[in-house]
């Protein structure tokens, strides 16, 4: 529960960007009890892995919380850490996230946050989805999706996020924002991130309907950077991670905060009512029993 109190703080990554555009490129997020807190979990077994070269500043985080990387929110909750810890270290440059499941990259925000569940907790959870999207797409480092499985809606917009995203070249996954198939509606941040990522137009049509994407398709509508084979996708990350860091970070890092800021500007301005729409249109009976039903379709599916 500490860690889920320390997600709560205001602190964020807005100082970053204030940073970097008074061209302070070496400098680091603000300290935050996140980065205080000693990291626990309910599992055993961490649900994110990290492996850091500190040769090359390059890390690679694994997602492996079976069985489908699925955004609860322990889940979040460790990953922001691990992401904010190695913001914090001037050593790391580059992150690479990938995932240690077979045929997923991640599936989906965690539905059994949202369904069931009280105010005060789907609001704990919405805060946290919201951190894990701001420490990610106002990195100051450089940030590589290896897209090794299917990706829709929570790993579609982890995805989104990043600054680059190979996806493995096979027809039988998927990447979208699919919630108006759930009856969820996209907030406007996610709607905003697709926007800058693929345009007005394409973001209207995947919105509406739920798109999810082939590796094709995503590539074509540029939804994805590059398809490689499924076996070549973090190896091909690795190599492009070299280019990336060719770059000098001032001049990268001042880039990605003019580019981004006006829409991290937006979601922090407006975090607290983002959480009261959530919370009030997750919890109505209409959309708890659009949630039961998915439950059902899933579970008649696995069986």
């Amino acid at each position: 529960m500490a860690l889920r109190a320390a997600l709560r703080s205001k602190c964020g990554l807005p100082g970053l960007l204030s940073q970097l555009s008074s061209h302070s490129s070496h400098a680091r997020v603000c300290v935050s009890p996140v980065l205080v807190a000693q990291q626990r979990n309910n599992s055993t077994t961490p649900k994110v892995k990290v492996e850091f070269d500190q040769s090359t500043g390059v890390a690679v985080m694994h997602m492996q919380s079976p069985p489908v990387n699925s955004l609860s929110l322990d889940f979040l909750t460790e990953f922001c850490i691990n992401v904010e810890k190695l913001e914090m270290d001037k050593t790391c440059r580059g992150l690479i996230i990938t995932s240690s499941q077979p045929k997923v990259f991640s599936a989906r925000l965690d539905i059994m946050e949202m369904y069931g569940k009280s105010p005060e907790r789907c609001g704990e959870f919405w805060r946290a989805v919201q951190e894990m999207w701001l420490k990610l797409y106002s990195s100051d480092m450089v940030t590589i999706a290896a897209i090794n499985g299917s990706s829709p809606a929570g790993g579609c917009l982890m995805s989104l996020t990043c600054d680059y995203r190979i996806m493995a070249d096979n027809p039988r996954y998927s990447i979208g924002l699919n919630e108006t198939q759930l009856g969820i509606v996209a907030p406007f941040w996610f709607k905003d991130t697709m926007v800058n990522t693929v345009g007005h137009r394409t973001t209207e049509l995947a919105l509406e309907l739920g798109l999810l994407y082939s590796p094709s398709e995503a590539l074509k509508v540029g939804l994805v950077d590059l398809l490689v084979p499924e076996d070549e996708v973090l190896t091909t990350a690795t190599k492009t991670m070299t280019k990336w860091l060719a770059i000098p970070d001032h001049a990268r890092q001042i880039t990605k905060s003019m580019m981004r800021k006006p829409t991290i500007d937006k979601l922090t301005s407006k975090r607290e009512a983002d959480i009261q729409n959530f919370v009030s249109f997750i919890t109505k009976d209409s959309i708890q029993k659009s949630l039961r039903m998915y439950l059902e379709m899933l579970k008649k599916r696995r069986g």
